[in-house]
């Protein structure tokens, strides 16, 4: 472990080599274990400015250099089986030894490598380096099935999205410590879309005591599809979420949930030919998003059979268990103010998504608050918000 402590400060130190550090199997049993540290990216201080100045994101909060790396860990499916998972770790090159954290969870993401902690192009990889170039430890995971992950991504189930996001703070705090840092225990949270209610409900579990090194600090969500039974599949119908975002998110729901909860015995019950013989496989997680998207017809008709649209008008049986599993989101009493961060112009996750949720929260008490950033497309809330987001956690420090 000695050899350990000593490779993880040299990688701080000249991460410009790229070599992975591996932790022996057989020493770290537990959720959470640390398995191995990659070297993903390291930038000046220049360099993150010009590369942030080049994103949606912009460039204002950089005030360090950061230095990226690929954690993989030891974490459980959603039957409580032993797994592994991967994430990004993104810290700023100086500042004190105890850093704020953030946590950033991303958004719907098919593709197996569409993940920060891979693809150097993801859009998620400069939304982690402008909250870690602001001077915050942010970790960033992968979720099941994603990045170097095995298995399938369950994609929207709540469960997995709080164990996979859990066990990688887990993981991020042993790997600070190699480093002679030290995470602080409040733990700001924000995620987009999927990443925004995983970002609810990893901030239910942390209040909750889930480790008792952790603690929830700040909470800001981005679009988030909190309420699927109540604004969500309802959009698909009423026209607030536009056709190909429609056929895209249920499509891959719909598939990724049926491995856990039974909506169809055949695809043929839910998709129409030709697609229901290629559908599983365009969403096993070896196609790119673009090209999922572009293999997918122009009309919900020509996609799904008519008795699968009745049901997700009305859903019963194995689908209705499959939308409790990505709902309740915004049903607890969290101790933070919450801000949920929204569009009006969003026709991927519509607004009414963060109003149902804010209806939720103060229901059960919670002090809570859309903030409407415009007539911004889904992907624009998230451009907009997160600068914002940085000057509200830089206020919590």
């Amino acid at each position: 472990m000695t050899k350990l402590f000593r490779s993880c400060a040299a990688v701080l130190a000249a991460a410009a080599v790229l070599t992975a550090v591996t932790v022996p199997a057989s020493a770290t049993p537990a959720r959470g274990a640390l398995l191995s540290v990659t070297p993903v990216e390291t930038l000046s201080l220049d360099g993150v400015r010009a590369k942030l100045a080049d994103s949606p994101f912009g460039a204002d909060h950089v005030r360090h250099g950061v230095h990226a790396y690929r954690l993989e860990y030891r974490t459980i499916d959603g039957r409580g089986r032993p797994t592994t998972a991967s994430g990004l770790v993104a810290l700023p090159d100086d500042g004190p030894r105890v850093l704020p954290t953030v946590a950033y969870l991303h958004g719907t993401r098919v593709g197996k490598r569409a993940v920060a902690s891979v693809d150097e192009h993801n859009a998620d990889r400069p939304a982690a380096y402008t909250f870690a170039a602001a001077g915050y430890a942010t970790v960033a995971p992968d979720f099941l099935g994603l990045g170097t992950g095995p298995g399938s991504h369950p994609y929207m189930d709540s469960a997995t999205e709080t164990s996979a996001s859990v066990d990688m703070l887990r993981a991020a705090r042993s790997f600070a410590q190699r480093l002679a840092k030290a995470l602080d225990p409040k733990v700001r949270i924000t995620g987009f879309s999927q990443g925004g209610q995983g970002a609810m409900v990893l901030g239910r579990a942390l209040q909750s005591g889930v480790d008792r090194r952790f603690s929830l600090g700040a909470l800001a969500p981005i679009s988030g599809p909190y309420d699927v039974l109540g604004a969500e599949l309802p959009g698909i119908f009423d026209g607030s979420v536009s056709p190909g975002s429609a056929m895209f998110y249920l499509s891959y729901w719909t598939v990724a949930m049926n491995r856990t909860h039974h909506i169809y015995s055949d695809p043929a019950e839910v998709f129409k030919a030709p697609y229901a013989s290629t559908i599983e496989k365009l969403l096993d997680g070896s196609t790119d998003d673009d090209v999922v998207a572009k293999s997918l017809p122009a009309k919900l008709s020509d996609l799904f059979t008519d008795a699968y649209l009745k049901r997700v008008r009305h859903p019963s049986g194995g689908l209705l268990e499959a939308a409790h599993a990505s709902d309740g989101a915004c049903d607890w009493r969290p101790r933070v103010p919450v801000s949920l961060y929204a569009g009006t112009a969003d026709t991927d996750v519509p607004i009414a998504n963060a109003e149902s949720c804010r209806r939720d929260l103060r229901d059960e008490g919670a002090r809570v608050r859309v903030v409407n950033v415009g007539p911004r497309d889904h992907f624009g809330t998230a451009f907009t918000a997160v600068p914002r987001i940085v000057d509200a956690f830089d206020r919590v420090r």
